[in-house]
């Protein structure tokens, strides 16, 4: 049997369990992200993300909140995941990234894959995936034998292992990562973690080889491809132009980036001056125009 021979490359089912098994094994030193905390989490340690040997669900179902390629007529299947190897004071999703949600078994979350594409829902979407990957791709081998076929969509902060992402190679249809830092001491200070900048470019770049540039079919909906999302933050604590040149020389001119304008201070964000404001609109308009100017054939906000 395939693992879905509709999208990606086309990947046994036997490769599939290899991949989850090889990657289950790294529960008990785990690396899984660049924080490499080397705990145990099959003996009950935890390490900087805040995760466990138990799956974690805050909650599943079709969205409509996300980019309209992903969302299209009926919805993204989004899982949202709890904890984060990221800690940003102004997560507006804090009360999932920073806590503990339902509990649930590898079983449990086929199901809630299969449920979602029952639905009609046009992808699957894993958010906060990262350090939850061994018992997804379990998940993933229980859900493909039950007939699962949607296009699984990578949905993550940018602060990836790329050892850990070779692994998803041919398994992932769509990767949806955040490019939120250029500046090192900017990532350690507002989201608490080290190498961010050099983790979130290698990332990309391994992401793209993975999946290329985006691709929808007919009806404008993601089947492949990357989707970089940047958000815009005050005073220009992002880098953005440090960030869209980085993705036009070495990513592609043509990727498809998301520039996002929704910043809004939350969490901790009054720990930090320039964050305690809203995003001003000609803040988001000179992210925009300062990316077309580094690559006009940039495919712009979705």
């Amino acid at each position: 049997m395939e693992f879905r021979p509709f999208y990606g490359e086309n990947i046994d089912l036997e490769t599939l369990i290899q991949r989850s098994e090889e990657l289950m094994g790294n529960l008990e030193s785990c690396t899984l992200c660049p924080h490499a905390c080397r705990v145990n989490r099959k003996k009950g340690e935890i390490g900087q993300c805040g995760a466990g040997m138990e799956l974690e669900v805050a909650s599943y179902g079709p969205h409509y909140g996300e980019e309209s390629l992903l969302v299209g007529y009926r919805g993204s299947g989004t899982i949202f995941f709890n904890h984060c190897p990221m800690h940003c004071i102004y997560c507006q999703n804090w009360t999932i990234s920073q806590s503990h949600g339902e509990k649930i078994s590898i079983e449990t979350l086929a199901g809630y894959m299969e449920e979602l594409q029952a639905l009609g829902c046009h992808n699957i979407n894993l958010v906060t995936p990262t350090h939850y990957l061994p018992q997804i791709l379990a998940a993933l081998v229980i859900a493909v034998r039950n007939g699962l076929n949607a296009p699984i969509v990578y949905n993550c902060g940018g602060y990836e292992s790329t050892a850990t992402l070779k692994k998803l190679d041919g398994i992932i249809d769509i990767y949806l990562p955040d490019a939120k830092y250029a500046d090192e001491n900017t990532a350690l200070q507002l989201s608490r973690i080290h190498g961010y900048p050099e983790a979130m470019k290698a990332a990309l770049e391994e992401m793209h080889r993975q999946v290329g540039d985006l691709k929808v079919d007919r009806r404008g909906i993601a089947q492949r491809g990357l989707l970089i999302r940047h958000l815009v933050l005050p005073d220009n604590l992002a880098g953005t132009e440090e960030i869209m040149t980085f993705i036009a020389k070495k990513i592609s001119p043509t990727a498809a980036i998301n520039i996002m304008a929704q910043y809004y201070p939350a969490y901790q964000a009054f720990k930090h001056q320039s964050l305690q404001h809203h995003l001003q609109p000609k803040e988001h308009e000179k992210a925009c125009k300062l990316a077309f100017s580094i690559s006009p054939k940039f495919q712009l906000n979705f």
